[in-house]
């Protein structure tokens, strides 16, 4: 005769609150757990207690630890950031990787926080805040200066990605953490904190890395304009709301200023928008064909109807990272350099060095197995 499992008693609140913040609902956590609707339900209203198999099992999906469903209530969570995707019926709903993403990137955001404390950094951002009043083109072309992005050093950058790197590298030191996450694009493509600090921006790793710059100044004029978003950043979207085109306008004007962007144009009128044309602008800038496309339109160099047409061969594409041949993947000390930055790595480095965090702490900070932690350190510059 088969042993009973022994059962376990939570608060309904807390498994309601765990299950809610994991976007799991009844219809898959009853597939999940072989059992039905009904019985997730009882255990939601406390009618019934979750055996210690399906405690184990709801800790795996929810991706909490056993020690969550042991709370007397609710854990007092931030604010998700406001919701500017504008999607029908969807306001404040998210897929569960979006909402994986959101506690990670809260969970960095605090421990960055912590971290800066016990070796006395400086956790606040300096620089010229800004109001929807003002300019995006303007402000755009004061950003460029201060951050030293000239025509000539974002035509010599080798690719989009080392672009994308500069702009992270001087984030970081204005104390704004740039992490890189994969979530469903359909859902965002970035979000931004603003109301704690150190200021957090989190971008789309299954964009291109063209989208990824776009979104990356994007939610950087969230920042300017001091607001919390999670959003579509997107260069052919004309928002209804007046902050997301603000922002827009902010990161298109950022990536390739009016004046550049009319040089170009007139010295390639002759064969502006055939493929080989906008190939060789887009890698000399870094910036999509379709962003290219919008912007001859904007500025009368083609109609809307060529415009329609011809953005048909460009729209933008995701991509997931790539896999090597094989199926290893991206090694993890790579892939979590990636995700968190140089920036956290190097706090995590510093603080295990000055003893104010354990071996253990510094790999379950950086989600890393002790093998490749050496490996990671010395790719981070301290």
């Amino acid at each position: 005769m088969p042993k009973k499992s022994l059962s376990v008693k939570i608060e309904p609140e807390v498994f309601k609150w765990l299950k809610n913040s994991s976007g799991w609902k009844y219809e898959e956590l009853a597939k999940r757990l072989k059992t039905s609707i009904e019985i997730i339900k009882k255990i939601e209203t406390g009618k019934k207690e979750p055996s210690l198999r399906q405690l184990k099992e709801l800790s795996a999906i929810f991706k909490r630890p056993i020690a969550a469903f042991f709370l007397s209530e609710p854990k007092q969570e931030k604010p998700k950031p406001k919701d500017f995707r504008l999607i029908p019926e969807k306001t404040n709903q998210f897929d569960k990787k979006t909402l994986l993403v959101l506690r990670k990137s809260r969970r960095l955001q605090e421990l960055a926080k912590e971290l800066s404390y016990n070796i006395h950094y400086e956790t606040k951002s300096k620089f010229k805040k800004a109001k929807i009043a003002d300019s995006p083109e303007e402000l755009a072309k004061y950003y460029r200066n201060l951050l030293e992005i000239t025509e000539e050093k974002q035509r010599k950058f080798k690719d989009a990605y080392k672009f994308f790197h500069y702009l992270r590298d001087i984030f970081e030191e204005l104390n704004i953490y740039v992490f890189q996450f994969s979530m469903p694009v359909e859902d965002a493509r970035g979000f931004v904190f603003v109301d704690d600090t150190p200021y957090v921006i989190v971008v789309n790793t299954a964009d291109s890395i063209e989208a990824r710059l776009f979104s990356v100044m994007h939610e950087f004029g969230h920042i300017l304009l001091g607001e919390s978003a999670i959003d579509f950043p997107d260069p052919l979207l004309s928002s209804r709301n007046k902050i997301e085109k603000w922002c827009n306008e902010f990161s298109a004007s950022f990536l390739l200023p009016k004046e550049i962007a009319k040089n170009l144009f007139n010295s390639n009128k002759a064969n502006l928008t055939e493929k080989s044309t906008l190939k060789t602008l887009s890698n000399k800038y870094k910036v999509s064909k379709a962003m290219l496309l919008m912007n001859m339109y904007k500025l009368d160099y083609i109609s809307k109807k060529e415009f329609d047409n011809i953005l048909n061969y460009f729209k933008p594409k995701t991509k997931e990272g790539k896999k090597t041949k094989g199926g290893g993947g991206i090694p993890s000390d790579k892939k979590r350099l990636s995700e968190m930055g140089n920036k956290f790595v190097s706090l995590v480095a510093n603080n295990y060095d000055k003893e104010k965090i354990t071996y253990t702490d510094a790999l379950n900070y950086l989600s890393i197995k002790s093998k490749k932690f050496d490996k990671l350190l010395s790719k981070a510059k301290k």
